[in-house]
């Protein structure tokens, strides 16, 4: 009876002992989650009934609109070089990547036996070359008959044409550019025979190209020549800015799409021809709107709506505002009805209010 009287004694102080125990670690606890509460209400800014927000001031502004299409670039001077006859490629004078002007010789065609001929087209106008003076002279001295001076001056005129038309014919037989330029590719080798109907080379010049896009019909009108715009190419991570040069007056019956040209110099000639490229073209433009970022936008049974601040005896609230957007585009809204310059809008901290909630202003 003494044994178990005493061990029921024990165990009634270490119930005691385990509450007083308990009750500290509560009374620890609360603080703690006292603690932490006043942390978060200083991150969420929330102090008892006030709610720390971010504002900005609404003023009209310049609207642009833009749109993007792809285009791909070309350049004007980009020939087949081919000679004006036929004949066997004796030698070529030029390497792929070498830079050549307007005229000058890339390749010589076999002509020995024109050079026969103008050697001996050469020998004949000699000849009659000294017989015509000769007998000019005597003509001019009224000896011999005008049927004899004309004879001579008309197979010295003869022999002058054949030499000529001989000469012209050795320049067909080599092949010149049309164009300052690069040798970007010869397709023929020594010995192949070349024709004006068979390409030698291709001659490209892209110290100036342009961009050729495409835009689709629902924008007749808002592009216009000397508009300005912007060209980046993704594969050199680049961007120029240009104007438009001219738009096509022809809509494209199949695509509905009109043709935009953009001339760029190109001194560094990195940017060539076929190269994939973004077009950005301004497609519209306002003066004087209150343009609000679009996140800021919420909507409810009564339509749009954001909020604004509001002074009340002395302190500031916050205030359902509706509005009417007209336009929504990159992550902007263009107000048209229920902010007016001037206007304050709550920019952060607005998922944390309602109407009516007391605010506090915080502009970091």
């Amino acid at each position: 009876m003494l044994v178990l009287s005493a061990t029921s004694c024990g165990n009634g102080e270490n119930k005691k002992e385990q509450l007083t125990d308990y009750k500290k670690q509560l009374s620890d606890l609360k603080n703690e989650i006292s603690s932490l509460e006043e942390e978060i209400e200083k991150e969420d800014g929330t102090s008892g009934n006030t709610v720390n927000v971010g504002t900005e001031i609404v003023r009209p502004e310049t609207y642009n609109h833009f749109v993007e299409v792809t285009g791909k670039v070309r350049a004007d001077e980009n020939t087949m070089v081919s000679p004006e006859g036929a004949g066997k490629i004796t030698r070529i004078v030029v390497k792929e990547g070498d830079r050549v002007s307007k005229g000058q010789v890339l390749a010589h065609l076999n002509n020995d036996a024109i050079d026969s001929q103008i050697a001996q087209a050469k020998a004949s106008l000699q000849l009659a070359t000294t017989t015509f003076e000769r007998r000019k002279k005597l003509w001019d001295q009224n000896i011999g008959s005008e049927i004899e001076y004309l004879q001579d001056k008309t197979q010295y005129e003869t022999q002058q044409q054949s030499l000529n038309a001989l000469q012209a014919q050795m320049a067909m037989s080599t092949v010149k550019s049309q164009i300052n330029g690069v040798v970007d590719e010869i397709f023929q080798k020594i010995g192949e025979i070349a024709s004006p109907t068979a390409p030698f080379a291709r001659v490209v010049n892209i110290d100036e190209v342009y961009v050729d896009a495409e835009v689709g019909e629902r924008f007749v009108g808002m592009i216009k020549d000397g508009d300005s715009t912007t060209v980046f190419f993704p594969a050199l991570e680049k961007t120029v800015d240009a104007t438009i040069f001219r738009s096509s007056t022809v809509l494209n019956d199949i695509s509905r799409t009109f043709r935009v040209r953009i001339n760029l110099k190109n001194p560094e000639r990195n940017i060539k021809p076929n190269l994939i490229s973004v077009v950005k073209l301004k497609v519209y433009t306002a003066d004087s709107l209150l343009i609000v970022p679009s996140i800021l936008v919420k909507k409810d049974f009564e339509g749009e709506f954001l909020f604004v601040t509001e002074q009340r005896d002395g302190k500031t609230y916050a205030k359902k505002q509706y509005i009417k957007s007209v336009f929504n585009t990159n992550n902007k809204s263009i107000i048209s009805e229920g902010l007016k310059d001037g206007d304050a809008i709550v920019t952060k901290g607005y998922n944390q209010i309602v109407n009516g909630t007391e605010i506090k202003i915080i502009n970091l």
